[in-house]
Formats: structure tokens, C-alpha cells, sequence
């Protein structure tokens, strides 16, 4: 099968198309032929190596100190069950799943545990759009309902609202019944209102500094933010929720604690539970995916420059089977 491999840290460059084994699958796993996937900040931080601050060597070892353990990157996926495992109920062959398998879905197949965070795509769903939704929607969930602690009514504050956790975000938390405020660039303001923010905030304009609103929760998509610069915008026990952090927000956390003004950061998990609930308000439309562009498997380095410009909207999906017919992307 066709794979998108790299060996070694480093660019965009470093990753090329290579023909390497199926994998086998084991009693409890399911192979699934992908038809899309995407490329995240978290797959461009592994191939690059380029994790934040003090947090790089742990990383190193984590992921291989030298060079990658894993060779073949990609977390969301969508495409249908070609073979199932002999303990496996959950799934059959031909049915149409999503989900979040952390590295392997940058290929044509790929395995995962039927107990993993993988769930049946809702109908009508194209497999761009459920391809787009694992890695941002499960990162926003559990940052919003975990993490911050949201609840009915409070205010919440999204910088990054048009990335690819700023979109669900934003769609989560006025599920969960906030009244959401969202700061993107102005070109992308009116998709922020589209989703459901309430109130929206143009980063480069004037009424970005004359905002005197006070929030519950401040969540921070994108890495600008800092809790010194923007703890005034907190109400009394206000919470700054970082998506990316380091050394300097953990040591915050621990002496703002439960109590005021705080810091709160974790590391969000992927679950079967979390990924089902999402599909059912996915196929509600309640939420939905948004896609900038789609590029094939084989263009996957234009796929990473893109991402890691920091201004891509939604998702960059990897379409590595062509669609039948027109591909509706999420407008």
C-alpha cells in the first residue's frame, strides 16, 4: 500500500510516498481502507520535532530521540472496514467509520482497536467532512467541558476561533449553552458568525484592544495569549485555558490552583464515548465540519506548508480516495 513516510526530523520535504506492508490486524482491531485524513499543528510538531520549550526532549524521548519511532504520521481518519478481527461486534466489514488513531492514517490503511476512538460515520456525512472533525472536535470538547468546567450561560472567550479547534470550539461551547465570543481574522469573521459565536472580534482591528468584556473562561487555540496580558479580561474566578503550553503555564497552575483568577492546563485524551456523542450532534448538525482545502495523498508536503503557516481555516485534508461525484466542502 501506498504511504506518506518520513525518517527523519525536519520539513515539509522530509516526508515522501512510499510502498510499504498492509498491516495485520489482531483480534480486537479493525482495518480500515482510509478515504481521507488530515494534516494537524500536532502532525507538523512530530515530523518537525517541534515541540515547545522544555518540552522538547521529553518529546524526543517519547517519540524517538535520534529519529521517529513511527514513521508514517496522521490521527484523523474516515473510510470504510475491510476485515475485522475475530473479538470484534462492534463494526462489520463495509461500514463507513471515522475517528482518531494518533499516527499511521497518512495511508491507504490503517488499524485500530474497535474500543479505540473510532465510531460509525453518520449518514449523509461526506468522508472529507468526518475526516475533519476527530482531532479538533475531541481537543475542544474536553478543553471546554473538562478543563475550563463550562457551563450554561458563562462567557467564553476563543482566540483562534477559525483554526481547526477554533471552529469547534466555538460550536461546542454554545452547546454546552455558553455565550461564546470569537476572535479570528477579519477575513474569516462572518464563517465565526456562521458557527455561532455571539460576538466576534477582528485580532488586527481597533475594538480588539477596546474590549472590556469580562470572561469566565478565556481558551487560547493558538498560542498568543498569555495569562499576564489578558488576566484583567477574567472575571473573579475566571479560568485562561492555553491549548499550547509550557514550563511557565504549569507553574501558573499550580499557584493559581482552584481559586480566582487561574491557569488551567492538561493534555486532552480521545475516547469512544466522546467521539459517539460528537457524531450524534454531527449528524444532527449541530456541528459540523469546515474544510479549507483538500489535497491528495501524494501532495501531502504543499498539505504541511499550509498548516504550518498558522492561518490556515478548519481543516487541510488529505483525500486519498477520490470522491464520487462533487466533494461538498463545509462553507
Amino acid at each position: 500500500m501506498k504511504a506518506a513516510w518520513y525518517d527523519r526530523y525536519g520539513d515539509a520535504d522530509v516526508v515522501g510516498m512510499r510502498d510499504v506492508a498492509m498491516p495485520e490486524i489482531s483480534d480486537d482491531e479493525i482495518l480500515v481502507k482510509v478515504h481521507a485524513s488530515t494534516v494537524t499543528t500536532a502532525d507538523w510538531r512530530l515530523r518537525a520535532s517541534a515541540f515547545p520549550g522544555a518540552f522538547w526532549l521529553p518529546g524526543r524521548l517519547m517519540f524517538g530521540l535520534f529519529a521517529p519511532r513511527s514513521h508514517v504520521l496522521g490521527g484523523d481518519f474516515a473510510g470504510r472496514v475491510v476485515a475485522v478481527g475475530k473479538a470484534v461486534t462492534r463494526f462489520s466489514e463495509g461500514d463507513a467509520v471515522f475517528g482518531f488513531s494518533t499516527l499511521g492514517a497518512h495511508a491507504e490503511y490503517l488499524t485500530i482497536c474497535s474500543d479505540a476512538a473510532v465510531a460509525a460515520m453518520p449518514p449523509g456525512v461526506s468522508f472529507a467532512e468526518a475526516a475533519a472533525v476527530p482531532f479538533g472536535a475531541l481537543s475542544a470538547l474536553v478543553f471546554l467541558r473538562d478543563f475550563a468546567r463550562l457551563k450554561p450561560e458563562q462567557k467564553v472567550l476563543i482566540n483562534g476561533a477559525s483554526g481547526g479547534v477554533g471552529v469547534f470550539a466555538v460550536q461546542l461551547a454554545k452547546v454546552l449553552g455558553a455565550e461564546v465570543t470569537g476572535i479570528s481574522s477579519a477575513a474569516n469573521l462572518a464563517l465565526v458568525r456562521s458557527l455561532g459565536a455571539d460576538h466576534v472580534i477582528d485580532y488586527a482591528a481597533p475594538d480588539m484592544a477596546a474590549d472590556t468584556a469580562r470572561y469566565d473562561v478565556i481558551l487560547d487555540t493558538i498560542g498568543t495569549m498569555n495569562f499576564a496580558g489578558i488576566k484583567q479580561r477574567l472575571t473573579s474566578v475566571g479560568a485562561f485555558v492555553p491549548l499550547n503550553f509550557g514550563l511557565r503555564e504549569v507553574w501558573q497552575s499550580l499557584m493559581t490552583g482552584r481559586r480566582g483568577k487561574r491557569v488551567v492546563v492538561g493534555v486532552s485524551g480521545d475516547n469512544q464515548a466522546d467521539l459517539a456523542w460528537l457524531a450524534d450532534l454531527l449528524e444532527s448538525r449541530q456541528i459540523r465540519g469546515v474544510i479549507e482545502d483538500c489535497y491528495p495523498l501524494a501532495r501531502i508536503s504543499q498539505a504541511y506548508r499550509r498548516v504550518e503557516s498558522r492561518h490556515k481555516t478548519g481543516a487541510v485534508v488529505l483525500t486519498i480516495v477520490p470522491p464520487e461525484g462533487k466533494l461538498v466542502v463545509a462553507e
